[in-house]
């Protein structure tokens, strides 16, 4: 089935990069829980979707299409489809770029999480204790910045 490319490349121009969805629901949660965060910050590697710089922790929400959830089955089911070798190439580049961003994210000393905006979606509050348990992860690591006092 063709597919008309002027109406393929308005409905692309529609997808967001930044305050997708996913990250404000997650953001929102997070604001009223307290925490602050620096969103798609571009002082460090990838730009994370939302960086608790505090913790040293950095958040991805990504989308199960574009940073390929499920690699293997959805790249079959794209060189089924329409222009496969521009889409494979294309997540596999996500795929690796988001790799080569969590090492370096990785040896500045942060913790990196990603969550798929279907889990964002439907289990926010389980999102919300993965970032509390890492946040509560970097104390421990790192007890002398919160002025507590471990005397022995």
């Amino acid at each position: 089935m063709a597919r008309d490319p002027k109406i393929v490349s308005k409905t692309m121009k529609k997808i967001r990069s930044n305050d997708t969805s996913i990250e404000l629901k997650l953001r929102k949660a997070l604001w009223h829980k307290g925490y602050r965060y620096r969103k798609n910050c571009k002082s460090l590697p990838g730009s994370p979707d939302i960086a608790l710089t505090k913790y040293k922790i950095a958040i991805f929400c990504d989308s199960e299409f574009f940073h390929g959830k499920d690699w293997e089955a959805l790249k079959l089911r794209l060189e089924k489809g329409n222009n496969p070798e521009y889409w494979i190439k294309k997540i596999e580049r996500n795929r690796n770029r988001d790799w080569e961003n969590d090492k370096k994210l990785l040896l500045l000393g942060y913790t990196v999480i990603h969550f798929w905006g279907k889990d964002i979606k439907q289990h926010t509050e389980e999102c919300l204790q993965v970032i509390e348990e890492a946040i509560w992860d970097s104390k421990i690591a790192s007890p002398f910045d919160d002025g507590l006092d471990i005397s022995i």
